[in-house]
């Protein structure tokens, strides 16, 4: 069943003036919406200005049909989707490479000794391998002289057009050209969607993954595509040792991002796609946060 939220707010207008509203209801991706994205919701929504205090004072999750048209098809709004996974301690992403230790370098309770009475800090500390989570491959991971993170610029990964191509990991798990013909996909980002995100943290994940073929990487790449995604655990057959896809990806340029997840709310196409990395030197792939701007 979808939800709605029921709420109640008060804004007040930095030139004067305040706006209340009582049992006001809001169309919500998922099972509960902070405060903070309320307020921003309502701000937008009314189209409000010189906005200074607000105030969520009740606020009830209710399970209720959404009375908008979706977003996507209005057009009126952008929408944002999170395609990443959380990256947390003691995470295993690929077999064989070590989980990340997400821990306190300065804690909150120890921070206290520097601080007057009421003031405290946290300062976090995080060991792991650069193939964590979702991760986006550029030319250096695959090239000893390719282009490293800080060397790729913020057009290549950052408010791409996009296209998803749906190919049910139940139909098949090697993903052919055939599969990607019909699609305009020049100058795109291509997220391929197989649904096996449903897997992620099982056993089931990392064995007997959906994969594109050599010549599937070969056709996009003569295609002239930005990008390729996919929501597996790798874009490549990891039964051998072989990796063509990354090499004739990473080859030209394009970039890989795996282990995206949640595709299926991403429609076909009509969406920009992002998935930014920081700006390490020598360093060729790095987790992100990968997203979808519906328009």
């Amino acid at each position: 069943m979808q939800k709605r939220v029921k709420f109640d707010f008060e804004i007040y207008f930095t030139n004067g003036g305040s706006l209340k509203g009582n049992d006001f209801r809001l169309d919500i991706d998922g099972d509960t919406i902070s405060d903070q994205a309320l307020i921003d919701h309502i701000i937008t929504d009314l189209r409000l200005l010189m906005v200074g205090q607000a105030r969520i004072l009740t606020k009830e999750i209710i399970a209720e049909a959404h009375k908008r048209k979706a977003i996507a098809e209005t057009g009126k709004q952008t929408h944002l989707i999170d395609l990443s996974h959380t990256i947390e301690n003691g995470l295993v992403t690929y077999k064989g490479l070590p989980a990340p230790i997400v821990c306190d370098y300065l804690s909150r309770e120890n921070s206290r000794q520097f601080y007057e009475t009421g003031t405290e800090f946290q300062i976090g500390k995080i060991e792991m391998v650069t193939n964590t989570g979702t991760y986006l491959d550029c030319p250096f991971h695959r090239f000893a002289h390719g282009n490293d993170l800080s060397e790729v610029g913020l057009d290549a990964f950052a408010d791409l057009e996009g296209v998803v191509i749906r190919v049910p990991h139940t139909e098949s798990l090697a993903i052919t050209e055939d599969y990607l013909r019909n699609y305009e996909i020049r100058n795109r980002a291509v997220l391929v969607h197989t649904g096996w995100d449903q897997f992620w943290n099982t056993e089931t994940y990392y064995e007997n993954h959906p994969f594109l073929t050599a010549e599937a990487a070969t056709y996009l790449r003569d295609c002239g595509v930005k990008l390729v995604g996919i929501d597996s655990h790798n874009i490549d057959d990891t039964r051998g040792r072989s990796r063509p896809v990354h090499t004739t990806l990473l080859g030209a340029d394009i970039l890989i991002v795996e282990h995206l997840c949640n595709l299926a709310l991403v429609p076909a196409g009509g969406f920009l796609f992002s998935a930014v990395p920081p700006k390490f030197k020598g360093v060729g792939t790095f987790p992100v946060r990968a997203f979808a701007k519906i328009r």
